[in-house]
């Protein structure tokens, strides 16, 4: 999955501006329609009763790798979108049913530990196509690099299924939606996590591109560099949670963001946007604070579905802020970094209302 989704990522971008000439609204609107999936993600509990979570989680990686290979051969807003949809569709129910089977999997102080380690290695994996991409940019064009992480992808998903048997976590898990009042917290929280992971996913990396004119050479030597850092970084996240707790942690994540965003509003100077970049994704993987909480928390049978409404919950602006931030990127390309940092302030005084006895 990490191939996939950062092999895709770190294309987009320059595959918009430079092969489909897509503006500002137009990307919005396409990451619009790539978090479409995420917003229904609570539909993967009808799924469920039919099919195992590890299967299903599988047949979305396919669905992932099919998409990222065809995505080079459709340079057009429209080609993009539809590509875009079927991509997100396998990105998003895999991660749904990834942070499901982990949380069930593993004892509370156990989980802080074990989704850090996975950021770190879906980091180092971030680094390999990256250095990867970068070679290839120099040789292929956007289309064949697409065609080859598709395939590759897919002969490794074949390999494991052949190769690899899977043991089910032992609690049975509700197979309807779970909304209780006890949770508001973690909704809330999932919420505004989604609006402002979306300002930063979409419009950071757009501004480097066309407003600092970043090559896709650049752009990938910053996903490296932000990657190698994460490797290095994200196995101390869950001890630090561990130790610190939840709510001082994600304090930290939320007066950071906030400096960061102002940051990219005030600030005009590529380099330094470039840096606030990479400390921008430092800092956000904290935000798996919020699923060692829920652990902490919840009933063990509720945990896949409450799981898939927390990553419906997540999406709800996702869907609506890069449409929304990409009209108001046509009037001033500052705004949605300061919607960014008005977000996290108020993310900053919901993460004091965390309590564990």
């Amino acid at each position: 999955m990490a191939v996939g989704f950062q092999g895709w990522r770190t294309l987009f971008n320059n595959f918009a501006v430079e092969e489909a000439g897509l503006n500002g609204l137009q990307v919005g609107t396409v990451q619009s329609v790539r978090e479409i999936p995420g917003f229904l993600a609570v539909a993967v509990v009808f799924i469920l009763p039919f099919i195992k979570e590890h299967k299903l989680a599988v047949l979305n990686v396919v669905l992932l790798a099919i998409a990222v290979g065809v995505t080079g051969f459709f340079p057009s807003f429209l080609g993009l979108m539809a590509t875009t949809l079927v991509m997100s569709i396998g990105f998003h129910y895999y991660e749904t049913l990834n942070q499901s089977l982990t949380l069930q999997s593993f004892s509370g102080i156990d989980t802080a530990m074990v989704l850090s380690k996975f950021k770190s290695v879906a980091a180092l994996t971030n680094v390999s196509i990256g250095a990867i991409i970068l070679g290839l940019a120099y040789l292929f064009p956007y289309k064949w690099i697409y065609l080859l992480l598709g395939c590759c992808i897919l002969l490794v998903v074949i390999f494991l299924l052949l190769k690899v048997k899977i043991k089910e976590p032992g609690v049975p898990q509700h197979k309807k939606i779970i909304i209780r009042r006890k949770y508001w917290l973690f909704y809330t929280l999932n919420f505004l996590s989604g609006a402002r992971r979306q300002i930063f996913v979409v419009f950071a990396v757009f501004m480097l591109v066309e407003k600092y004119a970043f090559t896709v050479q650049e752009i990938t030597i910053l996903f490296v560099l932000n990657n190698l850092i994460s490797w290095q970084l994200n196995p101390y996240m869950g001890k630090w949670i561990n130790r610190f707790g939840e709510r001082r942690m994600l304090s930290l994540e939320y007066i950071s963001l906030f400096v960061i965003f102002l940051g990219y509003a005030l600030v005009q100077n590529r380099w330094f946007a470039g840096s606030l970049y990479i400390l921008d994704h430092v800092f956000f993987g904290f935000s798996i604070g919020i699923n060692t909480y829920f652990k902490k928390t919840a009933d063990p049978k509720d945990i896949a579905p409450s799981m898939a409404t927390g990553f419906t919950i997540n999406h709800i602006m996702a869907v609506v802020i890069p449409v929304m931030g990409g009209a108001l990127w046509l009037v001033n390309w500052r705004i949605p970094f300061l919607v960014g940092a008005g977000i996290a302030l108020v993310s900053l005084y919901f993460a004091q209302k965390i309590r564990l006895r």
